[in-house]
């Protein structure tokens, strides 16, 4: 069973960031695929908290244009991701 810990938003970001300007192809193929992996989990963790936030904020929304807007956003996100896989 895995353990999860919580990190800051700020520091996912910048995790993401490094790992991408990081240049691996001088390193082994197992190294590709393990940072491969490790990437894409992180981008898949941004995603789903991007989602998320997007979604929170047709809850909060105070009227129905307002929510109509973020309920907007939010499918346009989903395809985005989805596209993306």
């Amino acid at each position: 069973m895995p353990t999860y810990v919580k990190i800051p938003l700020s520091l996912l970001f910048q995790a993401i960031y490094v790992l991408e300007c990081i240049d691996i192809y001088n390193y082994d193929r197992s190294f590709q695929m393990d940072y491969d992996n490790a990437l894409s989990a992180l981008n898949h963790k941004k995603d789903t908290l991007e989602l998320r936030e997007a979604y929170s904020n047709i809850i909060k929304a105070n009227d129905e244009d307002t929510r109509h807007h973020a309920r907007m956003l939010y499918l346009q996100l989903k395809r985005d991701i989805q596209g993306a896989s």
